[in-house]
């Protein structure tokens, strides 16, 4: 039991992003980043007819080991989830539904889909699932600080992101019924109903405007350039949130390398400070020297 425990430790050190000194692990995580690379090359270049007509067999080849691979890797994961979230009641479950996993799990499926069914219908569906191979870029979150900064801030902005896309779909509705509204009559072919016409206030709403559509009347045009004007600022809307995230984040970031820059002096300076506040709400804190520290002082 104690040597499986020790082989499940050492397997989750290896697997996990490399510590200082861990040769292993950082050959272990160079190699995953390398094949992630391979293979989105590899994707790239299947594309080509020609290229793909004569190296088909070796794309095959190379694909069937990237998916062994990411299989092995995905389910060593899994195996050691009780170590990633010691305190969960259920930690394979937990690393299951987490972002990276899913990412882990789309990577590798489209390959696996194909074998559940011999529809044919079904079989060209599923073509459509390929796509996901590109997930795998996503992969190297895992190895990279800015990858991980760029999900931490879209995880905590959540909420308002969400508020915001709820915004910009009333704001498009309304502004596709107004536009039915007013230019219907006018121009039954080119807004038929409110659906057709959600599609020139996506373009309206995004400035991008594609021309194919759009209101030919005076009050249809006056509406136009107003919605066009809220766009802007809808649009705007996500930018600002995630700027804010960003700004957030590296100024926490900041702030916890300053601190670890402080000097002795300056450390309890801040201790002072944070002491004030805490007593000020309620809280008893006792802080005294060290007997080291005691000693230094009665010499001086």
């Amino acid at each position: 039991m104690a040597k499986n425990s020790a082989i499940k430790k050492r397997t989750f050190e290896i697997i996990s992003r490399a510590e200082d000194g861990d040769r292993l692990s950082a050959v272990f995580d160079w190699s995953i980043m390398l094949l992630i690379v391979l293979s989105i090359l590899n994707i790239i270049l299947d594309s080509f007819q020609s290229i793909h007509e004569s190296c088909k067999t070796l794309f095959q080849v190379f694909e069937i080991i990237t998916v062994i691979v990411f299989t092995f890797e995905y389910f060593l994961r899994i195996w050691t989830a009780d170590l990633l979230y010691p305190d969960a009641k259920h930690p394979r479950l937990k690393y299951c539904f987490s972002f990276m996993a899913i990412i882990d799990l789309l990577a590798i499926l489209p390959f696996y889909v194909p074998f559940i069914s011999a529809d044919l219908r079904f079989l060209r569906m599923m073509r459509l699932f390929r796509v996901f191979r590109l997930l795998r870029v996503l992969k190297l979150g895992r190895y990279f600080d800015a990858l991980q900064v760029i999900v931490r801030v879209i995880r905590n902005s959540g909420p308002q992101l969400i508020m915001s896309v709820v915004i910009c779909f009333f704001v498009m509705l309304f502004s596709a019924i107004i536009m039915y509204e007013v230019e219907n009559p006018v121009q039954p072919e080119q807004f038929p109903n409110v659906l057709s016409s959600l599609w020139w206030a996506i373009c309206t709403l995004t400035t991008v405007g594609y021309g194919d559509i759009y209101p030919v009347t005076s009050v249809g045009r006056f509406f136009a350039s107003i919605i066009s004007l809220v766009g802007i600022g809808i649009i705007a809307i996500p930018t600002g949130i995630i700027a804010a995230g960003f700004n957030k984040v590296i100024n926490k970031e900041s702030d916890k390398d300053n601190v670890e820059r402080m000097s002795d002096e300056d450390l309890l300076v801040l201790q002072g400070k944070v002491n004030k506040q805490l007593s000020e709400r309620g809280y008893t804190i006792i802080i005294g020297k060290t007997a080291e520290s005691n000693k230094e002082s009665m010499k001086e």
